[in-house]
């Protein structure tokens, strides 16, 4: 899967508001898959996501390390999974990840590169860290039609909204269309 789009979040600000973005844009069915090391942001796009999905500010969004799955009431439902402490992909099926997957809400998963077999159509983010302290490389790939639509939506928003920042990752991906 070849990179769509490269921003450059200088701030946990910036990162919670590209989250938000995605959360305000979500079609009913989308999935997020968050990958990165610990510390990297995940949880702060996260939480980003949930507040653009209108989840109330009374319900802290955190990662679901130990539960492995966090729900959330928004406009549309938030499936948060974590799958950092999961071992073998049959597991997936006791949590009920494809119910979730494939349902109507929105669907964020940390970690699914502990299943590297595992491709399910949406936007992967890779999240690293930048030169800065603050700052966080992210990277969107794409995996099927809504998930470029979508992508396409937030990329060209953000870009409206702050302009262009890092040229040369800016081609689609038809993967898995």
């Amino acid at each position: 899967m070849n990179c769509c789009w490269e921003m450059l979040s200088r701030s946990a600000e910036d990162t919670h508001r590209i989250g938000r973005m995605f959360g305000e844009t979500a079609p009913a069915g989308a999935a997020l898959f968050l990958n990165g090391e610990l510390g990297a942001g995940k949880t702060c796009f996260a939480q980003g996501v949930a507040a653009g999905l209108d989840v109330p500010e009374r319900m802290p969004v955190t990662s679901p390390s130990y539960t492995l799955l966090n729900l959330y009431s928004g406009r549309l439902q938030l499936f948060h999974f974590d799958l950092y402490r999961l071992t073998d992909i049959t597991e997936l099926d006791e949590i009920g990840f494809d119910d979730c997957l494939y349902g109507d809400g929105v669907t964020l998963v940390e970690w699914l590169d502990r299943f590297p077999d595992l491709q399910p159509p949406g936007i992967f983010l890779r999240l690293g860290y930048g030169q800065k302290e603050d700052e966080r490389l992210l990277s969107f790939s794409p995996r099927g039609s809504l998930a470029g639509a979508w992508l396409e939506q937030v990329r060209n928003r953000w870009q409206t909204e702050n302009g262009p920042q890092m040229p040369g990752c800016q081609g689609g991906n038809d993967e898995g269309i």
